[in-house]
């Protein structure tokens, strides 16, 4: 079994990945009879009272992801005009905590959200227009555009679907919750290289 911190997949009916819910979030649902089915390995086997007639003790086996019942959000997200949030933990997520100018890995504290088109000449600040930049090449950059700036752009910014969108929010994310990610990624998604790398 695992610590109680690692987080659990949770889907659709349909199998659609949502969002990560911790153990007390699936303990609930499960309570409230919205659980569809369970895949993925077993992570946590709880134990609840003693019944007073059964003088049996309740226990709960957590699987690594489970299907819930109800309002079907991720088709919702699915849409065609649908695009995740953008945020700085994700974006550098995104680009693997690597400078896109310069080339190098830094830790979060040491990266920035760069407009590739500055938002002073117009450019939006969306995910398509924005990449992983390290403090000094975001400040020799300015407000520029690369080419002003004679800098090269070392890969081409895109927004993430909702599947690409969940992995990139994941902490610990396990072997089993991966595969079942990376088969709701497009065929194009530059993460799949990402993760054969790794």
């Amino acid at each position: 079994m695992v610590s109680l911190v690692q987080q659990i997949l949770r889907t659709d009916a349909a199998g659609m990945p949502m969002e990560w819910i911790d153990f007390r979030q699936a303990v609930k649902l499960h309570a409230l009879g919205q659980i569809a089915y369970t895949c993925g390995d077993p992570l946590f086997r709880l134990h609840g009272g003693i019944n007073a007639h059964t003088h049996r003790r309740s226990q709960l086996v957590l699987h690594s992801i489970i299907a819930t019942h109800g309002n079907n959000r991720a088709l919702q997200k699915l849409r065609d005009n649908y695009t995740p949030p953008l945020n700085n933990h994700t974006l550098f997520q995104r680009d693997d905590h690597l400078c896109l100018y310069c080339g190098e890995h830094f830790s979060r504290h040491g990266l920035s959200r760069d407009h590739v088109t500055p938002v002073s000449q117009g450019g939006p600040d969306i995910w398509t227009n924005v990449v992983t930049a390290c403090i000094r090449c975001n400040t020799h950059k300015a407000g520029r555009t690369p080419e002003q700036a004679g800098m090269q752009l070392l890969a081409i910014p895109f927004a993430p679907t909702h599947a690409e969108y969940i992995y990139l929010q994941g902490r610990h994310i396990l072997a089993d919750q991966m595969a079942f990610l990376r088969a709701h990624f497009p065929r194009s998604s530059p993460l799949h290289e990402r993760l054969v790398r790794h």
